[in-house]
């Protein structure tokens, strides 16, 4: 079904609108991820010891046209023979339409003879009822195309997201971290569906558009060449203008698309921090900020729409000059006795047809421009590097796991050539409680990533059980593990299924002991649903609270290891307390890591590792290394400098 260009072009700005819309949530985060990766050191996000470099590797891909279009043909391939019948019915009501004018120009001249004489009405309503057969077919095969069209292009883009979704499942986590989460989402949405609309509008209103185009111009030349070169004369001036008004207007477009990515990035950046701005009394230069970003997207926006909006009057204007040519040509022509005056109706009709398709290819051409480019990204992820294949390894842990690792000469460079962790040598016996302490950027969080084989070693072995993780399957790894954040994770769904997560046949009396050894038994029963209240952006939960509810989950899983990074930095320190007294309880025979700041809270740590640079420095309990009074002991020191 062909699409009207205007509301192809209508639609096509709404919807990269709506995708900037979007991505409020992302503008912000992304600015300062790149802020942050021009940093020399840093913790999480930041190039250093303390975690991977958060700088843009995702970029636009520069794959050609043609080899994006091959690749995409491979998706295309189950669906290409319904698409070829449309195509097909397209191309056949395109046909009719265009003939359709021949019996218009035949009524026409039986109409004229009633000025010398009668008017065959049999005659004529034979042709009018031929011609509207025609038209209705022509119909009935467009919305034939349209329909087998929209199935299909749907069915290519539920593919492409199924395989970009196990895709995700293949990446290692190096390639997510390195890019932005924004970016993936991008590809998995806004790329997806401009291949969707493109392949849906864009392929038959090229194909429709070249038929009508040569088939229009045949017809004019097979029913009177001198007037069809007059008319395609006339309206080869529209091809020019419509380029020259293109060719201005793509740069308008391109800088409005930015600065309205802009405008929203400061916006969302400023709703979300609106407690701070009034509280540093930010809001004049808040608003003079949005005021300068806001007057430049003016400036891009009413440029870019006053060029869009010369197209249709220039089109309208060039084939109401083709249609004068045709009426002057036809005209003289008549006088001449050459040609009837039905041939001057058809031709009005054929000028129009000649020139509508000439808005639409240039549009069209855009079109597909902007799926290349889209697609050249959706297959830049799905090209990337993948997971090794672990599928033949066979190495299984002895039941029950006990829970002792070994790091033996352990290092690891998240970029080649930029050691982070450097010859790292510890022995953690099962049922341990083990503190990693050190400065930022020390190497804490890399050393836990590195345990649950979320990055793999440069060198040397971690061994749980004695047997290397590297031997073990990634997903063996990861069933020994129990992990709590610094930042929480809280899905929309009820709190029981926030809290059972990833785990089937959890008893009602073993969630209400976990519930109450973390202190959520007084929330619970405040809940209007209880354990079936759907946590949402709405659910007035503190920090804290969501952060006993990532530690119930933990503790429910009842895992053989278990991790927490800096899991306590979000409550109080009665709220502290109470978690340390109930890890206390349900840790038992667990090997436990925990990274903390606050060093009041590792003092009954088994062992502890100061860890400084990617190394350990110094190693032991909290009293030994304090008596030996170095690195740990400054580090406890300039926290209790008024004493413990």
């Amino acid at each position: 079904m062909s699409t009207n260009p205007e509301h192809s072009q209508t639609t096509g700005d709404l919807d990269l609108l709506e995708s900037a819309q979007q991505g409020l949530a992302q503008a912000a985060q992304l600015r300062d991820q790149q802020l942050k990766s021009e940093k020399p050191s840093g913790r999480g996000g930041h190039p250093g010891p303390g975690g991977p470099p958060r700088h843009r590797v995702q970029g636009q891909s520069t794959a050609p046209f043609k080899e994006t279009m091959g690749k995409l043909l491979g998706y295309l391939r189950p669906v290409l023979p319904r698409m070829v019948v449309a195509l097909v019915a397209a191309v056949l009501g395109v046909i009719l339409n265009i003939i359709s004018p021949q019996f218009l120009s035949a009524i026409t001249d039986e109409i004229q003879k009633g000025f010398t004489g009668s008017v065959n009405m049999d005659q004529v309503w034979k042709l009018a009822w031929i011609s509207v057969a025609f038209l209705v077919t022509s119909l009935v095969l467009s919305l034939v195309e349209g329909l087998v069209m929209a199935r299909s292009t749907v069915w290519v883009s539920r593919t492409m997201r199924s395989d970009l979704d196990r895709k995700i499942d293949r990446l290692p986590l190096a390639y997510l971290d390195k890019g932005s989460t924004g970016d993936t989402l991008s590809r998995v949405t806004n790329d997806v569906d401009t291949l969707q609309q493109t392949l849906n509008n864009s392929l038959a209103t090229t194909v429709t558009g070249v038929v009508t185009l040569a088939g229009s111009a045949v017809m004019m030349f097979y029913t009177d060449w001198r007037m069809a070169l007059a008319a395609i004369a006339a309206s080869l001036i529209g091809v020019f203008a419509s380029g020259f008004v293109l060719s201005r207007s793509q740069k308008y477009f391109v800088a409005q698309q930015r600065l309205l990515g802009k405008l929203n990035g400061h916006i969302e950046e400023t709703l979300s921090g609106h407690s701070l701005i009034r509280a540093y009394n930010g809001e004049g230069a808040a608003r003079a900020e949005f005021a300068r970003r806001n007057e430049d997207l003016y400036q891009m926006a009413w440029k870019s729409m006053f060029f869009s909006g010369l197209m249709f009057p220039l089109m309208g204007f060039i084939g109401n000059l083709g249609y004068v040519v045709v009426c002057v040509v036809g005209a003289a022509l008549v006088l001449q006795g050459q040609i009837t005056f039905g041939v001057i109706v058809a031709f009005i009709v054929y000028v129009r047809l000649f020139t509508n398709p000439l808005g639409q290819l240039a549009q069209s051409a855009t079109a597909l421009q902007s799926a290349a480019a889209a697609g050249a990204r959706v297959f830049e992820f799905l090209e990337a590097e993948e997971l090794e294949d672990e599928s033949s390894k066979a190495t299984e842990l002895d039941q029950p796991v006990g829970g002792n690792v070994d790091f033996e000469q352990v290092r690891f460079s998240y970029e080649p050539g930029k050691e982070i962790i450097h010859g790292f040598t510890a022995s953690v016996k099962a049922g341990q409680k083990v503190a990693i302490v050190g400065p930022t950027g020390a190497g804490k969080t890399t050393l836990v990533n590195l345990l649950m084989r979320f990055y793999e070693l440069d060198s040397g072995q971690i061994r749980i059980d004695g047997v290397p993780t590297d031997q073990l399957t990634r997903e063996q790894v990861d069933s020994l593990f129990a992990m709590v954040l610094q930042d929480t994770w809280l899905f929309e769904g009820t709190l029981r299924e926030n809290v059972v997560y990833g785990l089937e046949q959890v008893s009602q009396d073993k969630l209400d002991e976990v519930i109450a050894a973390v202190g959520l038994d007084e929330l619970v029963a405040q809940l209007p649903a209880g354990y079936d209240t759907v946590l949402t952006d709405q659910t007035q939960l503190s920090a804290g609270q969501k952060q006993l509810v990532t530690i119930a989950r933990a503790m429910i899983a009842d895992k053989p290891l278990l991790i927490l990074d800096e899991a306590t930095s979000s409550v109080d320190t009665r709220t502290e307390l109470l978690i340390a007294r109930a890890l206390g309880q349900l840790a038992e025979g667990k090997t436990s890591f925990v990274i903390a700041h606050r060093l009041s809270t590792i003092r009954d740590a088994d062992l502890i590792f100061a860890m400084r640079d990617g190394d350990i420095v110094e190693s032991g309990s909290h009293q030994e290394l304090l008596a030996a009074g170095g690195f740990y002991a400054e580090l406890y020191n300039s926290q209790f400098s008024q004493g413990d």
